[in-house]
């Protein structure tokens, strides 16, 4: 669905009313909202979408320390209000990732290059960059060997103007040349920061290599974009087994198949 598409279907409404803002205010005033306060971080990065590597979105992660294996994030389109919830993300530590069945690690993406390369970050709006710097880098030494598991509702890069459709499995990036650098200068302007510094400032963390199933998008024959796990022979594969293919782009199923017939 395009952008013009969406916004011509729905009608979505402007700013909250008076009375909605009243109602928001007394809750909040009345209610617990413990789940919530419990965030004690905001990350930021870029997530690609698992189905379609070239679509980019970027990520305002509100995260949640479950237990000292596992964490959770609200993810938000903007750090700014209104800001649309557009996904979840979850994350554990390699111990907890490699007590996963083979088919259920495939779903996770890992966390090295974003962390290693300065693209991840947390914004910082109040303290001396120099501190902060110190604080984040810390940070990144704790999240550098996390495994991340994330869906996103809402697909906000096509001008979604609602939630439409299934929910979208998410990646992350694993080397430079998956990078959108035009994206990352953009958010780097608007938060004030510059990712190829914070890359240096983390050259003393110890490079974390993924397991071999996570960051599944990526271990396709890119000139196929399927899954490793599938061998190109003259046979089309058993449609079962398609059906079943995770984080692929099955839509290029067919153009290989047909590149099959034609050899």
């Amino acid at each position: 669905m395009s952008k013009a598409e969406s916004s011509s279907v729905y009608d979505v409404g402007g700013v909250p009313t008076t009375k909605d803002q009243v109602l928001n205010a007394g809750a909040a005033a009345i209610q617990n909202f413990a789940p919530v306060k419990s965030i004690c971080a905001h990350l930021n990065a870029f997530h690609v979408y698992a189905s379609d590597t070239s679509r980019t979105v970027e990520a305002n992660h509100y995260c949640t320390h479950l237990s000292a294996n596992v964490r959770q994030c609200l993810i938000y389109d903007s750090p700014k209000n209104p800001a649309k919830l557009i996904g979840v993300e979850y994350l554990i530590t390699r111990q907890l990732y490699d007590a996963l069945p083979k088919e259920e690690k495939k779903l996770w993406h890992s966390h090295d290059y974003e962390v290693r390369s300065g693209m991840l970050i947390m914004p910082n709006p109040l303290v001396p960059e120099g501190v902060w710097e110190i604080a984040e880098t810390a940070e990144m030494r704790e999240v550098v060997g996390l495994y991340g598991k994330t869906f996103h509702f809402w697909q906000v890069d096509r001008g979604d103007e609602l939630p439409l459709g299934m929910p979208e499995l998410m990646m992350s990036f694993t080397k430079d040349d998956q990078v959108p650098w035009d994206k990352i200068k953009d958010r780097d302007e608007r938060f004030g920061i510059d990712s190829t510094k914070k890359r240096q400032a983390r050259n003393d963390i110890p490079p974390v290599p993924p397991h071999q199933d996570a960051d599944s998008c990526w271990k396709c024959p890119p000139q196929y974009h399927m899954c490793d796990d599938w061998t190109i022979t003259s046979q089309p594969p058993d449609p079962n087994y398609v059906k079943g293919l995770p984080g692929c782009a099955i839509s290029q199923l067919e153009e290989a198949l047909e590149i099959i017939e034609i050899g």
